[in-house]
């Protein structure tokens, strides 16, 4: 597979690190869209970010010029959902912000339950101190964990920030606590619900990335094409350190979607 991306019908699009950093679009990016829609290419928007529901990020993408419809963003709290609603929760104590509540409740989800079925974390950048001390009264007694995805930094210009993967540390530190369940990439769900639904074969499907072991290692586990790109995380020099037959291999390496279905 070359960067033309021959065959491929469907792209799957980190978004933080891939078609934006921070509050700046990746050159190339809506250049790279627009091929998109050219080609007869369709593309859906990915993020294991928590942070923000749909709605926010719909917001986000249209601000940039990126024509999107809520069907298109799959979100990391779109299988917590989905994980929750199996297990029959509708109590929980959430470490997560607005947007996340806003979704969490909408589903019938209680998210500040005195009598919590699981503590709920998520990518909470609107973090304080009660959420913290009240999630970790409640696994000392005994509550079990659930995190939304296992990232541990969020990228920014300015270096990575404190995500879920950080929290998690912080909350073992303090309760001995580890999350019976982790949501989000790189479950082979977050993705392949969506290529099912559209009734694609997962192989002429490309899930396109900055992290190796959420976006790379979830394509592997979803028999997609993984292409990682070098705008976020991810170096060729972690690509080298990697041992043979890991998940987390790409199947193309560019520097940034503006390589890509030229």
């Amino acid at each position: 597979m070359d960067a033309g991306l021959e065959g491929i019908e469907a792209v799957f699009l980190d978004l933080d690190g891939t078609i934006y950093l921070g509050g700046s679009l990746i050159p190339g990016a809506l250049e790279f869209l627009d091929r998109c829609e050219e080609q007869g290419v369709a593309r859906y928007f990915l993020s294991n970010n928590s942070s923000r529901s749909v709605t926010q990020y719909l917001k986000k993408l249209q601000a940039f010029g990126i024509p999107a419809a809520a069907e298109d963003v799959l979100l990391s709290t779109h299988d917590l959902l989905a994980w929750l609603a199996q297990e029959g929760v509708t109590e929980t104590w959430m470490i997560g912000t607005a947007g996340m509540k806003e979704m969490m409740e909408e589903a019938g989800i209680s998210t500040r339950s005195d009598s919590p079925q699981y503590v709920v974390l998520g990518y909470d950048t609107e973090i304080d101190y009660e959420k913290i001390a009240t999630g970790s009264i409640h696994l000392h007694a005994g509550v079990p964990l659930v995190a939304s995805h296992p990232d541990m930094v969020c990228p920014s210009p300015d270096g990575g920030l404190p995500d879920v993967g950080a929290y998690l540390a912080m909350l073992k530190v303090t309760t001995g606590v580890d999350p019976v369940h982790i949501t989000g990439k790189p479950n082979a769900g977050m993705i392949l619900h969506k290529i099912e639904a559209l009734g694609l074969d997962p192989a002429k499907c490309a899930m396109v990335g900055d992290r190796l072991y959420t976006d790379i290692a979830m394509a592997t586990r979803a028999q997609c094409v993984g292409v990682l790109v070098l705008s976020g995380e991810a170096t060729r020099q972690d690509v080298a350190a990697l041992r043979e037959g890991a998940e987390q291999q790409p199947t193309l390496i560019v520097e940034s979607v503006d390589e890509l279905l030229r």
